[in-house]
Formats: C-alpha cells, sequence, structure tokens
C-alpha cells in the first residue's frame, strides 16, 4: 500500500477550505442571480376575454342644416333696406316679416309692366282681327302674340318682385345670420337673412374614400363635441347618406348622419367627432387598452402564469376603443395580463397585486 507523502496532505489541508469558500460564493451569487431575475412587481391585471368587438371608424365633421329645412333670403333687386323686423337668434313663424325694402322702385316697376302686358294684349287683339279681315298679313299675328308672351313673363317677374320688397320666412325656424343694416343699399342676390329649423340638424362627417366604403346606411354613429375622443356627448345618431362623389378640395366623402334625439340643441357649423360602428366581431379577444406595450413597430403584452410570473408576448392588433383593444394574434382568450404597470414589467418578474387603499 502507498500512503501519501507529506507534502500531499499539506496540499490538501491548504486547499479544501479554499475550494469550499469558492463553492460556498458560487451557490451565493447563483442565489443573488435568481433574485434579479425575479424581481417583484406591484400592477394590476385582467382576464383576456372573447366576447363581441365592434369595428369603428373615426371622423371629424360639422352641424350643417337639412335640406328644405333651411333658407337664404336676399334681395330681388338692387335697393335699400327700409326696416329690419328681426335680429340674429331670434325665433320666427313662417310666413313672418324679417326685412323690408324700399317699395317705390318695385311698385313704379310692378305699375309699368301691368301697363305694357295691357298694351300688349290690345295690339295682339287688334293684329288678329286685322288679320282676319285681311289687312295685314298673319305675321304681325305671330309677332303681336311673342310681344304679348313676354310682356306677360315680365309682369309675373315685377309682381313677385313687388312681393318680396318684403323677405319673410318660408319656415319656422331660428334665424341663424342676420347681416341686413338699415338705409343700408343691397344688391340682388346678396343673401341678408338665413334661417334654419333647429330641429332639423344633421351632421356631415367626413371620411376617405376607402373608409366610406366600409360604412353602411343605418349604421349606429356615437356623436360628440370637438375634434378628438373625450368631448362633450352629444347623442348617437344613425348614418342617413353617403356620399357618391368626393369632394376636390378634401378628397374626402360626405357621411350625413341624423341625430334624433342629441343630449343638447346642437349648433349650426359648430365641430364634431363621430364614431361608426362599421362592424362586429362576434367572438373576439379583447383586452384593456392599458394592456398594450409599445414594441418596435408592434405591440407586446405581459401574461401572468399561475405562479405569478410575467411573461412577455408579442401581439397584433385590430379594432380599437377608447378602453379596449381586439388582439388578432398572441393570446387566445381567458390569460391574465398586466394592465395598470404594464410598462415598469420585465420578462420573468413576480406580479403582486397592488394593497388595497387605507380608509
Amino acid at each position: 500500500m502507498i500512503r501519501p507523502s507529506r507534502t500531499a496532505y499539506r496540499s490538501a489541508l491548504v486547499l479544501g477550505p479554499v475550494l469550499l469558500l469558492l463553492t460556498g460564493c458560487k451557490k451565493k451569487g447563483e442565489a443573488e442571480g435568481e433574485g434579479e431575475a425575479k424581481a417583484v412587481v406591484t400592477a394590476k391585471t385582467a382576464v383576456a376575454s372573447v366576447e363581441p368587438f365592434t369595428h369603428t371608424i373615426s371622423a371629424i365633421g360639422s352641424v350643417v342644416a337639412r335640406p328644405g329645412r333651411y333658407a337664404a333670403l336676399s334681395a330681388p333687386s338692387p335697393t335699400r333696406i327700409a326696416r329690419v323686423h328681426v335680429a340674429g337668434g331670434q325665433r320666427v313663424a313662417a310666413g313672418a316679416p324679417l326685412v323690408e325694402f324700399e317699395r317705390t322702385s318695385f311698385n313704379a316697376e310692378a305699375s309699368g309692366a301691368q301697363s305694357r302686358l295691357t298694351a300688349a294684349q290690345r295690339g295682339y287683339e287688334r293684329a288678329v282681327r286685322l288679320a282676319d279681315e285681311g289687312i295685314v298679313p298673319r305675321k304681325d299675328v305671330e309677332q303681336a302674340a311673342a310681344e304679348l308672351g313676354a310682356a306677360r313673363a315680365a309682369a309675373v317677374v315685377a309682381q313677385r318682385a313687388q312681393q318680396l320688397s318684403v323677405l319673410r320666412s318660408p319656415l319656422s325656424g331660428v334665424v341663424t345670420r342676420m347681416s341686413a343694416v338699415l338705409g343700408a343699399s343691397v344688391d340682388a342676390g346678396q343673401v341678408l337673412v338665413e334661417v334654419a329649423d333647429p330641429s332639423a340638424f344633421d351632421v356631415v362627417l367626413m371620411l376617405g374614400p376607402t373608409e366610406a366604403g366600409a360604412v353602411r346606411p343605418g349604421a349606429p354613429v356615437t356623436i360628440s363635441a370637438g375634434e378628438k375622443v373625450g368631448g362633450e356627448p352629444l347623442g348617437v345618431g344613425t348614418v342617413a347618406s353617403i356620399g357618391a362623389a368626393v369632394d376636390t378640395a378634401s378628397r374626402s366623402v360626405a357621411i350625413r348622419v341624423a341625430v334624433k334625439t342629441p343630449r343638447r340643441a346642437l349648433r349650426l357649423g359648430e365641430s364634431v367627432y363621430g364614431e361608426i360602428a362599421a362592424e362586429t366581431q362576434a367572438t373576439a379577444v379583447v383586452i384593456p387598452v392599458e394592456a398594450l406595450v409599445p414594441e418596435g413597430t408592434g405591440y407586446k403584452v405581459f401574461v401572468v402564469d399561475k405562479t405569478g410570473t410575467a411573461h412577455e408576448h408579442e401581439v397584433s392588433i385590430g379594432g380599437r376603443t377608447p378602453t379596449k383593444v381586439e388582439i388578432t394574434e398572441g393570446l387566445s382568450g381567458g390569460e391574465t395580463v398586466v394592465t395598470q404597470g404594464a410598462f415598469g414589467v420585465e420578462d420573468s418578474a413576480k406580479v403582486t397585486a397592488p394593497m388595497p387603499a387605507k380608509p
């Protein structure tokens, strides 16, 4: 039997404790590494549900008057304003006087037109009598008939202008614009008064041609005030019509929305924000929108397993609302995902629920 030398005993005595020390440090380091890999994060969670999800199309528009329930009135010919009966914002009944012009010129024109009509009628009767007697040719009768027709048309125009010397409201509504000034001269066609029925206001939303193609008549539309999400709720309407042409200026299509019972009176010309329900996915995977974490050009979520450990999952999204988002790839439903606090979570972190607030 070979016995170890004294030198070997001494080496063993020296190296043994060193190896034990190194082994202990390694185990301690591994334990610390495991602790760092499983950092504890406080965050809220929610379960990815499978439910119907309605895809919406957002658009900006404005309040407009419904066709046939709006009137823009002007002077029939150059004249001067003699009286103003109403002011802007005033409610008027159908037939109520709005603006009165100086009548002297209108009365004179109507009287002259009537005199010319009487003379033309007599001339025609005379031409017919003389033609029947063979004194004048039949072409004189035709000429007299043409002059009579022109005189009748002029008399009608003059009589209508005389009637329009007082502008009257063609409908019951509210004066939305009044630019007539007492004593001012006005031209023919110059709009002086606008009247609209406030119970017949619509909303017109503008969409691109592709988006407009996904909209159907009768689709529900949620309307709010302003030009972005979060404005004052105005109610729910329905798509009444979809424009058949693209506006040359905005390159968009007009979507007219009828709002029958708005929460408050709509104001002509005010800006509105609409969300049109395009289609509904019967079985969509839906999660709260705050669970999404941007990742490059896409998104990710953190799924919490039964042990409370969060795992990173890349997802693809479909439609979204201010509170929910549809997941088309990456989740199948039923998973627990981190919501509030997701931006502070790392892969393999331990997730705990926040402590309830003290009363």
